[in-house]
């Protein structure tokens, strides 16, 4: 089995869910006793967080870089970091080390092409719903149409992910509110609905709308087990 070294605290609430996820799924592939082989390494999310915000995408990179480094020189065998949004440095990530990176954008494009997806709505922080580079990703490696919410809607799923997800606190309220931004996205033509922050999950689970969710957390865990055992 490979070691996998994970990059988590981005926030440390979806961090415990990849942890949980992986250790499942490696159990679950070779039975008895086993569990998965993992080195992890926490970063501080306020200092992440800060660099999001400023523009400064370089610092948040080199956070990650270093960190990458570390669990590459522990051992680690493939790097997975564990958010959507800072996959956005990704590459950037990938250069500066020897070892394989772990694409979220990959596995959650992979599993939408099986499923026959071609239509999917997208949440996620702001950043993840605005900017090209991860519905870009799904649109040019794996031809699908991203829907994103309106600017005010990705203003209430941003929020809502900072202020209460990343805290760990779960409110009634916000998840009405992205319930009926899912039905939002559905009348626009969305045949499923990709849940593009690992925070999602906690609010939004499929028993809350009939529409197909493909939660990231889940599937990029997956893909992390396959790599792991194989």
């Amino acid at each position: 089995m490979k070691t996998l070294g994970l990059i988590g605290g981005m926030s440390w609430e979806s961090t415990v869910s990849y942890y949980q996820f992986i250790n499942r799924g490696v159990n679950h592939q070779l039975g008895g006793l086993h569990s998965a082989k993992l080195c992890l390494y926490s970063v501080d999310f306020a200092d992440i967080a800060r660099y999001q915000h400023d523009g400064n995408w370089k610092g948040a990179a080199d956070i990650l870089i270093s960190a990458a480094k570390s669990l590459e020189a522990m051992g680690a065998e493939g790097i997975v970091i564990c958010t959507n949004t800072m996959h956005k440095v990704a590459n950037i990530v990938q250069n500066a080390i020897t070892i394989p990176l772990l694409h979220i954008t990959d596995a959650t494009g992979e599993k939408l092409k099986t499923d026959g997806v071609k239509h999917v709505g997208l949440l996620g922080t702001a950043f993840t719903m605005s900017e090209r580079f991860y519905s870009s990703h799904l649109t040019d490696k794996f031809d699908l149409n991203v829907l994103t919410p309106t600017t005010d809607e990705q203003t209430t799923v941003h929020e809502i992910i900072y202020n209460e997800l990343c805290k760990g606190v779960v409110c009634e309220a916000s998840r009405n509110c992205y319930i009926e931004i899912i039905n939002n996205l559905k009348q626009r033509g969305a045949e499923a609905i990709i849940l593009g922050c690992t925070e999602i999950a906690l609010l939004i689970s499929q028993t809350d709308t009939p529409l197909p969710l493909y939660d990231t957390t889940q599937i990029h865990a997956d893909a992390a087990v396959a790599f792991a055992i194989t």
